[in-house]
């Protein structure tokens, strides 16, 4: 009989094709159907991921915690449930998907990092936006899994008032990129709200910062603002509640730390096969995305005991079959 152990192996295993056509092809007695009753039956959660992970976990005081989502994508898919359009990332626009929300744990001092909860984005079932998953992640992280953090690390699509107030309430740091229509005052109320791309830096500004106020916070909340380079021609607004921070260059530094979550992201849709399941169900998609977050928390692990990269470990599989394959082909080129 077929377990989400054996799911999990071929998903590790597989060099290029995550099908269950593929896997029952390559076992024998297996057939897809058997494949897709098991995956069905599965209720693989986010609490699967955090079992899997919290005793390879390294906590630290200075730690961080970062929140980002990534849509997997099915716009060739035209009746898979739980396929929303939404705007990715890495497409620059809007796609037909599944939207996965990720929190990523980072241990600065070995830094290191591990994904340790995730949500589906799927609001016709629960009727939750991306912020609402983003805001229970983080509160279970403090309240439920006990995490050892000081920082919280997010872009400007989760830089809103209700969760920069929710990790206030929680003695914690946050650093975020904020959109440049963004409007603030700097004037302690005696000129109105602006923009903050129509700002002006001086040159010490651009150095240290400027305390501002945000619209729509209280008037005793202020934050303070950063103009940044993050890449060459490209400009980043960063706000902080660490009223200490005086440096554009900490700042950028803190930023350079979020982009572990699109180093995991990547990682994930490479080697794991997220985003290759056709079926229509919901549950399945479910099911096999947790798979594949299994997969990739093991590859990960493996791979920090081991000082290689996930990708130098995952290619090591097929070095002994390449050798064989030489030394005997199953089709001759002479």
């Amino acid at each position: 009989m077929v377990t989400q152990i054996d799911y999990c192996q071929f998903l590790l295993s597989s060099p290029f094709n995550y099908t269950q056509t593929y896997f029952a092809d390559h076992v024998a007695g297996l057939s897809h159907d058997k494949i897709n009753r098991m995956i069905k039956r599965l209720d693989v959660k986010a609490e699967d991921l955090w079992e899997h992970v919290q005793e390879t976990l390294t906590l630290s005081a200075k730690g961080y915690i970062l929140f980002d989502d990534t849509v997997l994508d099915k716009r060739h898919s035209s009746r898979i449930e739980a396929v929303y359009k939404q705007y990715s990332g890495n497409e620059h626009q809007i796609i037909k998907g599944i939207g996965v929300i990720t929190c990523v744990y980072v241990n600065p001092e070995t830094e290191q990092f591990w994904a340790i909860d995730y949500r589906l984005y799927d609001p016709d079932v629960d009727g939750k936006s991306k912020l609402d998953h983003v805001e229970e992640m983080l509160r279970n992280g403090v309240e439920d899994k006990k995490i050892l953090f000081a920082t919280v690390l997010m872009d400007s699509w989760y830089a809103t008032q209700r969760l920069m107030k929710q990790i206030d309430e929680m003695s914690k740091i946050y650093y975020t990129v904020v959109k440049k229509n963004r409007l603030v005052d700097e004037t302690q109320g005696i000129e109105t709200y602006q923009k903050i791309e129509d700002l002006s830096w001086s040159e010490e500004e651009l150095l240290k910062g400027k305390r501002v106020k945000l619209q729509g916070f209280p008037a005793t909340h202020k934050v303070q603002l950063f103009r940044v380079t993050a890449l060459p021609g490209r400009t980043e607004f960063v706000v902080t509640n660490d009223l200490s921070c005086n440096s554009s260059k900490e700042a950028r530094r803190q930023c350079k730390i979020r982009w572990k979550i699109e180093e995991f992201h990547r990682e994930m849709k490479q080697l794991t096969g997220i985003e290759s399941c056709q079926c229509r169900k919901r549950q399945i998609q479910r099911n096999h995305i947790g798979c594949a977050m299994l997969v990739w928390a093991r590859l990960k692990n493996l791979a920090y005991q081991t000082g290689k990269t996930v990708y130098e470990l995952w290619k090591s599989q097929y070095d002994q079959f390449l050798t064989n394959l030489l030394q005997v082909p199953a089709l001759s080129f002479a």
